[in-house]
C-alpha cells in the first residue's frame, strides 16, 4: 500500500473509533461489537508503530498513557476558575433567588445541575484538538495534568467540529471502578482510598499516566471557560446542549426551573435519589440561566453572583468527646478544638473537631467527657454540633477558658461587642509562626515546601521570628532540618527567590492585615500601585474607595502605624522584594475619539475578534463594555446569532453596527 493510500487508511480507522468510542463511552449506545473496534484499534497500532509520521494526537492509540513525568508545569487560568457561593437550607436558596431578582428583574430562570463530587478541571482545544488540560489549583494556577487528562475516555481527544474553545469539568470516579480499585489495592497489602473523590484527585495527580488510564475515570462537562456568546449560544442551558454536541458528556439530570420553588422541589427530588446513582454527588448547582442575565449580575472577587452551590447536609455521627485543646491564631484569637475519639464521618476518620469559640460552648453547654456529635460542615470541616444530654456522666468537666495565652502566658483580653478571647502580645510565638504560615500560603506568597512541620522548625531553631527572615535563609541552614535533603531545601530556596517577583496584591494578603482579604488587598493594589503610596495613606483616602469601609481603613491605618510592622517592611524591601502592583495599571485615556466616554455592549458571535480582543481595545480608547443593553447604551455591536440584546437594541433605537464597522472604528482594516 503506498503511503497516501495508507494515511487515507489512518483517517479512516481515526474517525471510525472516534466514533465508535463516544457512542459506547459517552452515549452508551454501542455501534459494533467489542470485537470490531478492537481489530481496527490494533490495525491502527500496527501501522502507527511502522510509520510514526501518521500518529496524530487526537488518535486513540494516544490515550494509553506516555512517558512518566518529572513534575507538574504550573498553567496560569485565561479565565479564572471561580468558587461558588454555598446555601445550606431552602431559605438560603430563597435569599439567592431574592438577590438575582433583585439585580437581574423578575423573569429570570434556572437550570440546576448536580454537583459532581470530583476534581474540578479545565480543557482546552484548538482547531478542534485536545492541547492542555489541568486542574483548578487556587483558581488563578492549575497544574499541568494533559497526560493523564488524555487517559480519560469521556475526554474528546478531537471535537466534531474545528473551533477552538476552552471548557470546565469535573473528573470522578465511578462508585463501581472505586470498589474494583480498593479491592485491588487491599489484594496488594495498599492503604485504600478513603473516598472516590480522593481517589479521582490522586490517580490524576499521579507522575505516571498509565496510572490514571487504568482507573476508570470520567468527566462531566459543566459550562465554557470565557464568554460563551462567543458560540452563538444565549444560556447556559444552550452552551451544554452546544458542548454535547461537540462530543463531550454532559450530565443528563440537569433540568431547567422556571421558579426558585421548582428548584426547591429539584433539590428535594435529588437529596432522595442520589444513593441510586452510579457516582457521589455532594449537592446541587444552581445558575441562572440566561447569559445576558449573568452578566448584568456580575462576580464578587470569589463566585459569580448568578450561581450558588446547594451543599446537601452533613452526614452527622457520635463519638466520645476527650478533651479541648486551644490554638492561638495569626491575629491572636484562642480558638478551642475538640479532641475525639477518632470516627468515621463521611469517608474520612476525624479526631478533632471545631468548637468555634468560648460562648458557643457555654451555649451549647458542651462538656470534656461527653458524647457528642459531629458532622462536616458543608462536607469539609469536623464541628460538633451538640452534646447528647441523656449520655452525659458524672465526670463530665465544663469547659473554662483560661486568663493567660496557652503560648506565651500574657494575658488574655476580650474587646467588647466581640465573642473571641485574643493574646495581643505582639511577641508571642504562636501568632508569629500563624502569620508566616498565613504569608507563605498559596492565596498569599505561594511558597511551596514551608508548611506548618517546616515553619516549626526553623522557629524553634530561632532562624526565623518574622516572615522577613525567610528571605535571609542558606542551604547551610536549612539542610540540618530534619527530613530536608538536598532537593527539598533547592526547591525551597527557589521559590523563596520566585516569591520576591509576586505582584503586591500577594504580599499584602501574605501580611495579614485585620479585616484586609484577598479581594480587598486587590483593590488595594490597583488603587495604590506602590505599598509606601499606601502607607501614607491616611482612613479618608482609604474610605472614598468603593468597598473600602471604615473597618478595614481603621485596620490598615493602624497596622501601617505599627514600628514593629514598618521594620519588617523595611527588611522586606532591603531583601529585594517587589513593592508593586504588576496588573493592568492605569493607562492614559483618550479625551477625544468615537468611543470616548461611549458605553458598548458587544452580542452575538464575532468572526474576526474574540469578544475578549474586542473589549480591550474598545476599552483602550476610552469607551466602557458592558453587558447588558439600557436606555444609557450608545452602541450594540451585533454578530451572528445576536439574540434579545440585538432585539432590545433596536426597541430602544440604539446604534447597531456590525463587526466591520467595529473594525474600521478601532482603526483597523480587513486584510
Amino acid at each position: 500500500m503506498d503511503q497516501s493510500k495508507l494515511k487515507e487508511r489512518v483517517d479512516e480507522l481515526n474517525a471510525l473509533l472516534l466514533e465508535y468510542g463516544h457512542a459506547y463511552y459517552v452515549l452508551d449506545k454501542p455501534l459494533v461489537p467489542d470485537a470490531m473496534y478492537d481489530g481496527y484499534f490494533q490495525e491502527l497500532l500496527r501501522i502507527e508503530e511502522q510509520f510514526p509520521d501518521f500518529i496524530y494526537p487526537y488518535s486513540p492509540t494516544q490515550r494509553i498513557g506516555g512517558e512518566t513525568l518529572s513534575g507538574f508545569n504550573k498553567i496560569p487560568h485565561e479565565y479564572p476558575m471561580l468558587s461558588l457561593s454555598n446555601a445550606f437550607d431552602e431559605e438560603e436558596l430563597r435569599d439567592f433567588d431574592r438577590r438575582v431578582q433583585s439585580g437581574a428583574g423578575s423573569n429570570v430562570s434556572y437550570i440546576c445541575e448536580l454537583k459532581i463530587d470530583g476534581l474540578a478541571i479545565s480543557l482546552k482545544y484548538v482547531d478542534g484538538v485536545f492541547v492542555q488540560g489541568s486542574t483548578r489549583g487556587d483558581g488563578s494556577v492549575g497544574e499541568d495534568i494533559t497526560a493523564s487528562l488524555k487517559t480519560i475516555r469521556t475526554i474528546p481527544l478531537k471535537l466534531k467540529e474545528p473551533i477552538s474553545i476552552e471548557v470546565r469539568g469535573e473528573a470522578y470516579m465511578p462508585k463501581k471502578a472505586f470498589v474494583q480499585l480498593n479491592e485491588a489495592r487491599d489484594e496488594a497489602g495498599e492503604e485504600p482510598f478513603m473516598n472516590p473523590r480522593n481517589a479521582a484527585a490522586g490517580s490524576l495527580r499521579q507522575l505516571d499516566p498509565k496510572i490514571a488510564a487504568s482507573r476508570n475515570l470520567a468527566v462531566f462537562i459543566y459550562g465554557i471557560a470565557g464568554d460563551a456568546g462567543e458560540y452563538g449560544v444565549d444560556s447556559h442551558s444552550d452552551a451544554l446542549d452546544f458542548v454535547s454536541r461537540l462530543g463531550f458528556e454532559t450530565n443528563k439530570e440537569r433540568k431547567r426551573c422556571a421558579t426558585i420553588e421548582e428548584v426547591i422541589e429539584y433539590v428535594n427530588i435529588w437529596m432522595d435519589k442520589r444513593s441510586n446513582l452510579d457516582y457521589d454527588i455532594d449537592g446541587i448547582v444552581v445558575k441562572v440561566d440566561l447569559i445576558e442575565d449573568q452578566e448584568q449580575l456580575g462576580y464578587t472577587a470569589r463566585s459569580p453572583k448568578w450561581a450558588a452551590a446547594f451543599k446537601f447536609p452533613a452526614m452527622e455521627v457520635q463519638t466520645k468527646l476527650v478533651d479541648i485543646e486551644l490554638s492561638v491564631g495569626r491575629t491572636g484569637v484562642i480558638t478551642p478544638t475538640a479532641i475525639l475519639e477518632p470516627v468515621l464521618v463521611d469517608g474520612s476518620t476525624v479526631g478533632r473537631a471545631s468548637l468555634h469559640n468560648e460562648d458557643l460552648i457555654k451555649e451549647k453547654d458542651i462538656r470534656i467527657g461527653d458524647t457528642v456529635i459531629i458532622r462536616k460542615a458543608g462536607d469539609i470541616i469536623p464541628e460538633v454540633v451538640a452534646p447528647i444530654i441523656e449520655e452525659r456522666s458524672s465526670n463530665a468537666q465544663p469547659f473554662e477558658m483560661p486568663k493567660e495565652c496557652p503560648a506565651c502566658d500574657s494575658e488574655l483580653i476580650r474587646i467588647e461587642g466581640e465573642v473571641a478571647v485574643r493574646c495581643v502580645n505582639p511577641q508571642c510565638p504562636a501568632q508569629m509562626k500563624e502569620a508566616i504560615i498565613h504569608f507563605v500560603s498559596r492565596n498569599a506568597m505561594n511558597i511551596e515546601g514551608i508548611g506548618e512541620r517546616v515553619v516549626d522548625q526553623l522557629y524553634e531553631a530561632h532562624l526565623v521570628h518574622d516572615v522577613a527572615d525567610l528571605y535571609t535563609l542558606t542551604r547551610e541552614q536549612l539542610i540540618e532540618l530534619d527530613r530536608m535533603g538536598e532537593k527539598s531545601v533547592s526547591n525551597l530556596l527557589t521559590a523563596i527567590e520566585a516569591s520576591k517577583q509576586n505582584s503586591l496584591e500577594k504580599m499584602l494578603f501574605g501580611l495579614g492585615i485585620r479585616h484586609v482579604g484577598e479581594k480587598a488587598a486587590r483593590i488595594l493594589a490597583e488603587e495604590f500601585e506602590t505599598l509606601r503610596e499606601l502607607m501614607q495613606a491616611d482612613t479618608e483616602k482609604l474610605t472614598s474607595i468603593h468597598e473600602i469601609g471604615d473597618k478595614v481603613a481603621t485596620s490598615i491605618t493602624t497596622y501601617f502605624g505599627n514600628e514593629d510592622v514598618l521594620k519588617v517592611i523595611g527588611k522586606l524591601e532591603m531583601h529585594g522584594l517587589n513593592m508593586s502592583y504588576k496588573g493592568l495599571l492605569r493607562q492614559e485615556v483618550p479625551t477625544s475619539g468615537v468611543f470616548v466616554n461611549k458605553t458598548v455592549v458587544l452580542t452575538g458571535k464575532l468572526m474576526v475578534l474574540t469578544r475578549g480582543e474586542a473589549k480591550k481595545a474598545i476599552e483602550a480608547l476610552g469607551g466602557i463594555v458592558s453587558g447588558s443593553v439600557s436606555k444609557k447604551t450608545d452602541i450594540v455591536v451585533a454578530g451572528e446569532a445576536a439574540g434579545s440584546k440585538l432585539a432590545k437594541a433596536e426597541e430602544l433605537e440604539i446604534t447597531v453596527w456590525n463587526e466591520t464597522q467595529l473594525i474600521e472604528a478601532l482603526g483597523e482594516k480587513e486584510s
